[in-house]
């Protein structure tokens, strides 16, 4: 996939994205500070009808939501991680293995932890306002 799109349109996107890949189970979000992972992981939950609390897990790690269309999904954030060892201790690995849904900002703070058929998701940012989202596995 591969869209440009403006801050309005991120629910639409969002909903593209999950109906083209929603077989993926880690989808791994690779952006600069303020693109907007967090608001397209915001986005994609909110159209998996996940009604607990969507927030950033910077400090948590990891925060697990319950979705009526895609079961658990794990939420991580790796921003703090500072090592593959660190990412075991705080459960990391657990969460990859579960076959569970997982939304991974900042993964290259432990790279060597994703699993070979990782749903790559790449923002750029064009503008203020606008994005560019493309995919890779």
């Amino acid at each position: 996939m591969d869209a440009i799109f403006a801050i309005e349109q991120i629910n639409h996107v969002a909903r593209l994205l999950w109906k083209e890949s929603k077989q993926k189970k880690v989808w791994a979000f690779h952006a600069p500070m303020g693109a907007g992972k967090t608001t397209f992981i915001h986005a994609l939950c909110e159209i998996l009808d996940v009604k607990d609390a969507i927030s950033s897990p910077t400090f948590a790690i990891i925060n697990e939501y319950k979705s009526a269309v895609a079961g658990t999904i794990f939420h991580m954030d790796w921003y703090r991680l500072k090592n593959e060892e660190e990412a075991v201790q705080a459960g990391i690995e657990d969460a990859l293995l579960s076959k569970n849904l997982c939304l991974i900002e900042w993964p290259e703070n432990a790279a060597a932890l994703l699993p070979d058929d990782t749903f790559n998701v790449y923002i750029e940012i064009l503008d203020a306002a606008t994005r560019r989202l493309y995919t890779t596995v």
